[in-house]
């Protein structure tokens, strides 16, 4: 999904790493805010609020309701605007 999306806003050379939270200590000192999280540069695209850290699912709010992940257009949308903040750096 995010390969998709970042093909689709024209970054289709921008590589991304995925990693595995394995255990609540990982997540504590991390801050995850739960499963799947996406980060650009450290900033979540998706702000949560959570921040002590925490092994759980995540669900998004979409046009067709909760879900695990976000829209695709929410994503795309989300990385344009961080590609647009880190332009401006």
């Amino acid at each position: 999904m995010l390969r998709t999306a970042l093909d689709d806003i024209g970054l289709a050379q921008t590589p991304f790493k995925v990693r595995i939270i394995e255990t609540e200590e990982t997540a504590r000192a991390r801050r995850f805010a739960g499963s799947p999280s996406f980060l650009v540069d450290g900033v979540d695209l998706f702000e949560s609020g959570t921040t002590g850290g925490s092994m759980t699912c995540r669900v998004y709010s979409t046009a067709d309701g909760l879900r695990n992940v976000p829209g695709l257009r929410d994503l795309r949308k989300a990385l344009k605007v961080q590609a647009a903040r880190a332009a401006r750096v």
